[in-house]
């Protein structure tokens, strides 16, 4: 028996413990599941906790509802000053940094849109499934947000340059076949399929010896260490900040 267990005071990321797999769900179903501050530290928080030994063998993230999860909630951004919004970068980037250093698999389940915070969310995984419906991007530049070296580094690790680049200057989000297709992901399935070809990849890697399952990420992530690490050496401002509140101002609507 499993119980969907919500973190107090971060009502983005529930909880549930299904033998040997942590499900994690982020979003609150509006918002297109955009997340707090509160919320990237609660997923922080499960996620390092599932690491933790006991019975979980891999981690599981997926969207509430329909959507995966489109970024950071910027109404927390409106009229902030600079060092509370790069605070807010900073704990977005801890999550980030807590699902690439687990030592279990962690896979994202994607339908709809994985933009911004979430497709970093989403590169942090070790494998990203997407439901047909599914677009992945960085549309962050017109908002005034600077690319840091570690956003880049997620993107490049599984897709190349030239997909970063132009993710990145363009703001694109590319759909579920196109996003495969240059290696963001790893396979697009029609949405009445997804959840069952993620259980099955799950169930086929929690039946793995334990240390060996380990063994593996540790691997991979060491093979990777010198990009991830070379990128989050560097001191990086998040925001410029005229350009950021204008931006945000025209997302949500308001006055620049």
């Amino acid at each position: 028996m499993s119980t969907e267990l919500s973190v107090p005071g971060a009502p983005g990321v529930t909880v549930r413990d299904t033998g040997p797999v942590r499900e994690l769900t982020i979003g609150t179903g509006s918002k297109r599941n955009a997340l707090t501050s509160r919320d990237w530290d609660a997923l922080a928080a499960a996620v390092r906790d599932g690491d933790r030994g006991g019975s979980t063998r891999a981690i599981l993230i997926r969207g509430r509802g329909e959507t995966f999860c489109a970024g950071s909630d910027m109404s927390e951004w409106v009229d902030a000053d600079s060092a509370a919004v790069e605070d807010a970068f900073a704990r977005m980037e801890a999550a980030f940094r807590a699902v690439e250093e687990c030592a279990l698999p962690v896979i994202a389940e994607i339908r709809g849109t994985a933009a911004g915070a979430g497709c970093q969310l989403a590169l942090a995984c070790d494998l990203r499934f997407l439901a047909d419906s599914a677009r992945m991007g960085m549309p962050i530049v017109r908002l005034g947000i600077n690319p840091s070296p570690a956003f880049a580094a997620r993107m490049l690790a599984v897709a190349g340059a030239s997909t970063t680049r132009y993710l990145l200057y363009t703001g694109v989000l590319l759909d579920a076949p196109r996003a495969v297709a240059c290696g963001l992901a790893e396979h697009h399935l029609p949405e009445g399929e997804l959840a069952e070809f993620t259980a099955r990849t799950l169930d086929r890697s929690t039946a793995q010896p334990p240390a060996a399952l380990r063994a593996a990420k540790r691997a991979v992530s060491e093979a990777l260490s010198p990009v991830r690490e070379a990128a989050a050496g560097q001191e990086h401002a998040m925001i410029t900040p005229g350009e950021f509140q204008h931006g945000i101002a025209r997302v949500l609507g308001r006055p620049a």
